[in-house]
């Protein structure tokens, strides 16, 4: 019994010890980088999607396509400092960063499947949504990251709220209801990522 309440003293120690040191997995350039895809996806989706209201399936294939090579993007720097730097901790510090974010992810996935099979006529509010589900991504996470990613938890709440309370007022599947939070947000990010975590290593 006792070496089992060590053995669990010990995992809290680390666990606190980890957040302490924050997460550095996240790197600015990839972060920036599906942020500026974002917006290059919302200028092209006039063209690939004229018609979202009536074509849900392509719109939704274009946008979570975008979403993937995004995280893709996220995970390339994650996996890049644990090949590359493996400091003391990397290992916990990964898993508990990833099971932050990964609840609004699959929260995001399941949504997004409930509406597109079952109540398609309500897909506008998809995009609203997701910016919600993401900014408790964003909150869970502040923990391992610098203060001001606050800040963009906030700013995509209220993106989400901000769309669907737009969308709802007739303005459906607009490309900018998309770049403007996930373009800014990401890019916000970047800054913030760089300015705090690796700017002094550049240095």
């Amino acid at each position: 019994m006792e070496l089992r309440e060590a053995l669990s003293h010990i995992a809290e120690i680390r666990a606190r010890v980890a957040v302490m040191e924050g997460f550095r997995g996240y790197r600015a350039f990839p972060v920036g980088v599906s942020g500026v895809l974002a917006v290059l996806v919302a200028a092209l989706q006039p063209l690939a999607v004229p018609n979202p209201g009536d074509d849900l399936a392509t719109y939704l294939a274009l946008w979570l396509a975008t979403a993937l090579a995004g995280a893709l993007a996220a995970a390339s720097g994650i996996w890049w400092r644990w090949r590359t730097e493996n400091p003391p901790l990397s290992q916990q510090l990964t898993r508990l960063a990833v099971s932050q974010f990964l609840p609004c992810l699959a929260a995001g996935a399941l949504v997004t499947l409930v509406i597109a099979r079952h109540a398609p006529e309500v897909g506008w509010m998809l995009p609203g949504l997701w910016q919600v589900l993401f900014s408790l991504g964003v909150f869970a996470s502040c923990r391992l990251l610098p203060g001001p990613i606050v800040g963009v938890g906030v700013f995509y709440l209220g993106c989400g709220a901000l769309n669907l309370a737009w969308h709802a007022g007739g303005v459906t599947f607009s490309p900018w209801g998309m770049a403007v939070p996930f373009g800014v947000g990401q890019l916000a990010t970047a800054g913030i990522l760089y300015w705090h975590l690796e700017r002094d290593d550049d240095e």
